[in-house]
């Protein structure tokens, strides 16, 4: 695969990065780890978790740490290999710190992160959701402090506006503390409220790294308007976590099935390519439950879905309004 760069980084990183929000259950250890080594022997060097993943188990407020054990456990020996992200800020517990981005949930929390995933430092640490009740000086100061302290050499952030990107830039530049290089933002083609976005994190040298390309498996084809959802698919393993299907979003899937035919790819393919060709993307975070998936993800990076398609696409899945130029 060809590395992209990790916005301002300087890092390098494969277009395809492995998530692990399924790590547990219903990927056991056993196989999370072989599928981990599966992924670097692919070429994937970008791995990403968070403290509160543990796969289907995960309800509001629980312990979470599964996923960065294993990804721990995974990395033994193979540490080098790998780009590693982790995220702060979810709900760890039931106590009033045990969420949120405040330096002492942050500071806290980044040394649990450490011991769990078994090393010295985390690549790109993440914010893994807006907080209000903490003001960002004081979440961007605690991030800073674990950069000194050589505990994290990147900072980036999840679930954020351009908007507040743009004032993490400026507190960076005010403050001299680090500049945001990442963006993890849902977005497919069934989802881009984020859209608008994309250029400003390319005019930033913001790499974007989306999660849910595939929309929890809706983008791969599997479901089919009047059939049954496969046995093994999110919607049957954990229907809580998937959209409702109807004729609406029937049609959108097939007519992206059709695309993707007249390119003779399948849609999942043919859904990661397009992605990647967005603007500022960086790399993918493609969830698996089994290396062949990842192989798939790995050829679909290697696809140029053609200019035309674009609009085409456009049409089927309509991307969000847009103000027009006020001079104009």
């Amino acid at each position: 695969m060809q590395l992209r760069e990790l916005g301002a980084s300087g890092l390098l990183v494969s277009p395809i990065c492995l998530g692990t929000m399924t790590f547990g259950e219903p990927v056991a250890e056993a196989d999370a780890v072989k599928l981990v080594h599966a992924a670097i022997d692919m070429g994937v060097n970008f791995i990403d978790t968070a403290n509160v993943y543990e796969g289907y188990k995960r309800v509001l407020g629980s312990a979470g740490g599964v996923a960065e054990e294993i990804v721990g456990k995974a990395l033994l020996g193979r540490r080098n290999d790998a780009v590693l992200a982790t995220k702060v800020g979810a709900p760890l517990g039931a106590g009033p710190q045990d969420r949120g981005l405040s330096a002492s949930h942050i500071l806290r929390e980044v040394e649990q992160s450490l011991r769990r995933l078994q090393t010295d430092v985390i690549d790109l640490y993440i914010v893994h959701w807006p907080d209000k009740h903490t003001p960002l000086e004081t979440t961007m100061a605690a991030i800073d402090q674990c950069v000194r302290q050589g505990k994290v050499r990147y900072f980036g952030a999840s679930n954020h506006s351009a908007a507040q990107l743009c004032e993490m830039l400026w507190l960076a530049d005010a403050n001299g503390w680090p500049r945001v290089v990442s963006s993890q933002i849902p977005y497919s083609m069934l989802r881009r409220e984020f859209h608008n976005d994309l250029p400003f994190c390319a005019k930033h040298q913001i790499g974007v790294t989306p999660y849910q390309s595939l929309q929890g498996g809706l983008l791969t084809g599997k479901y089919r308007r009047s059939e049954s959802a496969p046995a093994d698919s999110r919607l049957a393993e954990k229907p809580a976590w998937m959209w409702e299907l109807n004729d609406g979003l029937y049609d959108q899937l097939e007519g992206v099935e059709q695309l993707a035919g007249e390119l003779d790819i399948s849609p999942a393919r043919y859904t990661l390519a397009w992605t990647l060709q967005q603007p500022a993307m960086s790399s993918l975070v493609v969830g698996a439950k089994r290396a062949e998936q990842v192989a798939d993800a790995v050829a679909a990076s290697q696809i140029a879905i053609p200019e035309e398609h674009f609009e085409r696409v456009d049409q089927v899945c309509p991307p969000p309004w847009r103000q027009p130029d006020p001079i104009r």
